[in-house]
């Protein structure tokens, strides 16, 4: 494997993330790009920004990796009726639903966005990095990390200097600036809330912004 690019939380910003993606000097046959999740909500082109990461999916599968944020998770919960379904719309979801023009999206929304939110992966694991949306709890083997927290956690994480065995990347909480700490690096910088979007460059940890 070449380089990592992570990207912090889109929260529908169409136009950072294409900014972004056009400055990174991505090599597909060696490098991965991988979302921390978030792609959704709050923002006002949250639809744009599924179309724009499923077409991605499709042109290079196996050079992008796209993780499930809390705000995904909510939205799913909306879809089906689950546990999360009002606070999707508490926390965001009517940015989402607006960008759909549409006043319910429970049999509406497009096949190729449901799909890739059922397929979104929790972590993404290499030898040096742990690639997350929010943390872990600190104490418990990577293996052993339930969803729950893995899409969640804050302070108890954040405050933590427990060693995982890899550098934790993540984003969910937002920082002015990236967090960069022995045993994690915290990559969200609040871009829905008028800071930039992040993307950290592994392992040289370079940062580039949007």
């Amino acid at each position: 494997m070449g380089r990592i690019f992570a990207i912090g939380d889109i929260h529908g910003c169409l136009d950072k993330i294409t900014s972004l993606l056009e400055k990174l000097p991505v090599e597909h046959e060696r490098d991965k790009i991988v979302f921390l999740g978030d792609y959704i909500d709050r923002g006002p082109q949250s639809r744009g920004v599924l179309d724009l990461m499923t077409g991605l999916r499709e042109q290079h599968p196996s050079s992008l990796v796209f993780l499930k944020g809390n705000h995904e998770a909510m939205f799913l919960d909306y879809l089906t009726g689950g546990p999360l379904e009002r606070s999707f719309l508490k926390f965001g979801g009517m940015e989402t639903l607006k960008s759909y023009h549409i006043e319910d999206l429970r049999s509406d929304i497009p096949k190729k966005h449901l799909e890739f939110l059922n397929g979104l992966d929790t972590m993404f694991v290499t030898e040096q990095y742990c690639f997350v949306h929010a943390g872990l709890k600190p104490g418990i083997p990577l293996e052993n990390q339930v969803e729950d927290d893995i899409l969640w956690i804050r302070f108890e994480f954040i405050k933590s200097d427990y060693d995982w065995g890899r550098r934790v990347i993540f984003g969910h909480t937002p920082f002015d600036t990236p967090l960069i700490e022995k045993n994690k690096i915290g990559i969200d910088t609040g871009a829905v809330y008028g800071g930039r979007l992040t993307c950290l460059v592994l392992p040289d940890i370079e940062f580039i912004f949007a």
